[in-house]
């Protein structure tokens, strides 16, 4: 039996106080970040190869189903405003479609061709990748997908919560971060949700840190889309140039971004 299908190590939750419901559910959810870190390697020699691919102007891909495939295009919708980079960068798809992300869609995981067709939506080269996302790693929508993928030449990894899935046996770069079983037994948006969303954030933070996205530990790119945006830029510009708020302000949102504002700042004063 997969693990993440295993019955939980609790029994008759609903006779629980809600005290002891969240005790238990927390005490499990301090297993993920063990079992994530026990994967750093794996992640590592993932990121080590999509970061040139992205250089040479691939992008990133999530493809997966129901929770999965909400959190590939949760991590992909935050690295334009977070990190300034064109919404092609990364993309995340899910099976079924937009409709999919707030409802379930039927049989939508079962076609193990159409992960391939939707990716086509947006093109491919070979300099891509394509990582799948799934718990269960049995998910024929994503197996399709990276097998597709890995065929025609491009990069392909995965983010399962289960040892020796079909899912990784296809992939370059498996991610098999096992978490045990679900505290509702098989409710994976639970602890291999959160180990999936630990994941996702680790490899597009550190690919977005090697393409130059952070400088220090500031997003100097990030999109000026709302007024604490616009003023926690302004705080950036202030403590990198010494400046007051009024002159950081304008330099802002004349330059457009905090690097841009940054840069222009002292070639002006060099000047």
């Amino acid at each position: 039996m997969k693990v993440t299908e295993s019955s939980s190590h609790y029994d008759n939750l609903e006779k629980m106080t809600v005290m002891e419901l969240l005790h238990n559910i927390n005490k499990e959810d301090h297993l993920v970040p063990v079992a994530v870190k026990s994967v750093l390697p794996e992640i590592s020699r993932l990121v080590e190869q999509i970061v040139p691919r992205m250089e040479a102007g691939g992008r990133l891909i999530y493809i997966g189903a129901g929770t999965s495939g909400r959190l590939g295009i949760l991590d992909a919708s935050e690295c334009p405003p977070t990190y300034g980079v064109p919404h092609e960068w990364v993309i995340g798809i899910i099976a079924g479609g937009d409709t999919a992300i707030r409802m379930a869609v039927e049989n939508a995981e079962d076609d193990p061709n159409q992960a391939w067709e939707d990716i086509l939506k947006y093109g491919f080269n070979s300099d891509d990748t394509v990582i799948g996302i799934a718990a269960s790693g049995t998910t024929p929508y994503v197996i399709g997908g990276v097998k597709i993928a890995k065929a025609k030449g491009l990069l392909t990894g995965c983010i399962t919560c289960n040892l020796d899935t079909p899912l990784s046996k296809e992939v370059d770069y498996p991610i098999e971060v096992v978490v045990g079983p679900e505290f509702v037994t098989g409710s994976t948006r639970m602890k291999s949700g959160t180990a999936q969303k630990l994941v996702l954030n680790m490899i597009s933070t550190t690919v977005m840190i090697k393409l130059g996205k952070v400088k220090g530990n500031k997003m100097v790119d990030m999109q000026l889309s709302n007024a604490k945006l616009v003023q926690r830029g302004t705080n950036m510009i202030m403590e990198a140039t010494g400046t007051d708020e009024a002159t950081a302000k304008e330099l802002l949102l004349t330059q457009g971004s905090v690097r841009l504002a940054t840069e222009y700042f002292y070639k002006q004063k060099d000047s």
